[in-house]
């Protein structure tokens, strides 16, 4: 490990100094309340930053040098997944990501501040309680999943009825099996005009649902089973983002379905 990285990450102090004047120039009182640092513990780390060329220094004023802004502007994103890694180590470390875009993988530190909402064995519908009720109170909901959870159908149905934008992909198989044991409510919720299906061929191994305020993902875990216990979720604006961001990707290399309940299976 050269100096200089051993500088900028082996040190909470020091990095969270970094991040703080990645926007702009701060005093030393800002400084002190902002980190929650004192003299003693902070002008240690100042001085060290300063010495590296990373942070300067005018009158009471403190501001990253051209390096400094450099090394953050790279630090920022390592800094934030592994962050987010931290919060929930082992719920990433159990499931597959593997089905994700590599793109939208390494976007994963766009997911902050993850929570995970779980359920017991006996309550086994209360994460789907959870994001129903998410849901609700959202003017937007665009969804993704190669599962069909019997609630499902009629829910989003009442959704599209009441004036919600609705936009869901769903997989081939889960969508025969829609149209299998639901197509009533199928055939009624394709003439909203604000309701929009597609079909993807992708093997998916996730399932989420972003909203305009949240986003709540589930996903498969390394044994090949989904775990229905267990949603990741995040209210983060970066987050919701990233959850837009994939849908418009997989609707791209999705198949719409029309009001007649048929679509044009794409061809190589």
């Amino acid at each position: 490990m050269t100096d200089l990285l051993n500088i900028v990450i082996s040190s909470e102090k020091r990095r969270n100094l970094l991040l703080l004047l990645k926007d702009r120039l701060h005093t030393w009182d800002e400084i002190k309340v902002q980190l929650r640092v004192s003299a003693t513990g902070m002008l240690p780390q100042i001085r060290i930053l300063e010495n590296e060329g990373l942070v300067e220094r005018e009158g009471k004023m403190f501001s990253l040098t051209d390096t400094g802004r450099l090394v953050v502007h790279y630090l920022e994103p390592f800094d934030t997944i592994i962050k987010v890694i931290s919060q929930q180590k082992m719920f990433w470390k159990e499931h597959d990501l593997t089905s994700l875009p590599n793109e939208f993988f390494l976007r994963l530190n766009e997911f902050q501040n993850p929570q995970i909402v779980e359920t017991s064995t006996e309550e086994s519908f209360e994460p789907h309680t959870h994001f129903l009720e998410m849901i609700l109170h959202s003017k937007r909901v665009a969804g993704i999943s190669p599962i069909v959870h019997p609630v499902y159908p009629r829910f989003f149905l009442s959704l599209a009825a009441q004036g919600h934008d609705v936009r869901l992909i769903l997989t081939k198989n889960a969508y025969d099996k829609i149209k299998r044991e639901y197509s009533d409510m199928l055939l009624q919720g394709l003439q909203y005009d604000n309701a929009h299906l597609f079909i993807c061929d992708n093997d998916l191994k996730f399932a989420y649902i972003v909203t305009d305020s949240q986003i709540s993902m589930g996903l498969f875990l390394k044994n090949g089973i989904f775990d229905s216990k267990r949603d990741i979720v995040s209210t983060e604006p970066s987050a919701i983002k990233w959850g837009e961001d994939l849908f418009n990707h997989f609707q791209n290399l999705s198949t719409p379905v029309n009001k007649e309940g048929k679509y044009r299976e794409r061809r190589e």
